[in-house]
């Protein structure tokens, strides 16, 4: 599924990077250092951090585009690090087991 189609389904907003790309399973999780061994390439990653330290967890992982659950909004200086990385970002007014319940809906699972 593209991430297009993802904010689609997700009433998400975009806050920076290209909504172009595929992505493939999702990881849901707050704890960074856990994150940062379970988030995989081109996955979607749902949390509610919203901190530079996410920008560097997702540098290291390079999900396709961080999920936002809860319309948190990210830090200015996390946006300005996303932008700078190339990374997607968007923010959904779903809470973060809405948004999964919504993918695996939209999979057919």
């Amino acid at each position: 599924m593209k991430v297009d189609a993802l904010c689609k389904l997700l009433d998400a907003r975009v806050l920076c990077g290209t909504t172009d790309r595929e992505f493939e399973g999702v990881y849901t999780g707050d704890l960074l250092s856990r994150a940062m061994s379970r988030v995989q390439t081109d996955n979607a990653w749902v949390t509610i951090m919203a901190n530079i330290n996410v920008v560097a967890v997702a540098n290291l992982t390079e999900p396709a585009v961080i999920v936002l659950a809860e319309d948190v909004v990210m830090q200015q200086d996390a946006l300005d690090a996303a932008v700078e990385n190339d990374l997607c970002v968007i923010t959904s007014p779903l809470s973060a087991y809405e948004i999964c319940c919504a993918i695996r809906e939209m999979a057919g699972e």
